[in-house]
């Protein structure tokens, strides 16, 4: 695995997650249009390019494909993903993050992450990945309200209680334990939490004796900088690596959006705001960045994931 990794990694940056993670290259290989958008050979391509490339991280979840989601497409990325490992029998290639998807999803019926959930979930993405264990087990957004993804801006006081979100973090806690002791999963970390909720599961887990999270996968670009408040803060001193998604505010920082068009096949074509992202102001921020690339001979994509 060693040997794989130092004959393709030599340009790429690479990074440790966490304070005890593992060594990964600093871009990861997204996969959540594999199924839908991509086909099975498309996303065995985009995997072999990526390792030609020195890329050997990739992220997935269970719920995957996205665009749309629906209950018979959910964990098709990672069949496909688990073929690949299959035809090339190079799985040691890669360092794989899946999720469990949270409450409310179309996964499972939408039942809400708590420890039962956990147990089941891990074993079924071992079957569709076909591996013996996950390096980076995740999950996807948390059982209460939070305002990832768009859907509200502001903290409703009403929405839970602090007892539930004690009691639903030492669930699920209680589970990844249990997994990594069995060498199921590696490592595990949190997606699309808030500063509170990431304090939360450091001290439970502190609490219960058992492993910490080591990375948090929320979304950050130019266009979403929620992060550089109180997340960056708190990471930085609890040694949790921020896991950027959308680093291209889903293609719109690329430019290619402009004068409010949508490309052919793009995925403008299936979600047309973008989840949310095309604002009033977003064509003239993205206006902006593009002049800067420009002005410094940039490519507006290699600017934006810099």
């Amino acid at each position: 695995m060693v040997g794989a990794r130092e004959r393709m990694g030599k340009t790429m940056d690479r990074i440790r997650l966490g304070a005890t993670g593992p060594d990964v290259s600093r871009i990861c290989l997204g996969t959540m249009t594999w199924g839908t958008q991509n086909t099975e050979a498309e996303g065995h391509a985009q995997m072999d390019q990526a390792r030609a490339a020195g890329v050997d991280f990739l992220d997935t979840a269970e719920m995957y494909p996205v665009n749309p989601i629906t209950e018979e497409t959910i964990g098709r990325t990672e069949e496909i993903i688990g073929s690949w490992n299959a035809k090339t029998g190079r799985r040691d290639d890669w360092v794989i993050a899946t999720k469990i998807a949270g409450e409310g999803s179309k996964a499972r019926g939408g039942e809400p992450i708590l420890g039962k959930a956990v147990s089941t979930c891990i074993e079924a993405s071992l079957r569709r990945l076909r591996t013996d264990r996950i390096d980076l087990y995740q999950l996807h957004w948390p059982n209460r309200d939070v305002y990832h993804f768009r859907e509200s801006w502001g903290f409703d006081p009403r929405s839970h209680s602090k007892a539930a979100v004690r009691s639903d973090i030492e669930s699920a806690l209680a589970a990844l334990g249990v997994a990594i002791k069995a060498g199921k999963i590696l490592h595990w970390g949190l997606s699309n939490e808030t500063t509170w909720g990431m304090a939360q599961w450091l001290h439970l887990a502190d609490e219960m004796g058992l492993p910490r999270p080591i990375t948090i996968q929320n979304e950050y670009s130019l266009m979403c900088r929620v992060w550089d408040l109180d997340l960056a803060e708190l990471a930085h001193n609890e040694d949790q690596t921020l896991l950027a998604f959308s680093t291209l505010a889903t293609g719109l920082l690329t430019g290619k959006y402009q004068g409010n068009v949508t490309p052919p096949g793009s995925r403008r074509t299936r979600n047309e705001t973008l989840g949310g992202r095309i604002a009033p102001r977003a064509f003239e921020a993205v206006d902006a960045y593009l002049k800067i690339a420009r002005d410094a001979g940039l490519d507006p994509a290699a600017m934006a994931i810099a």
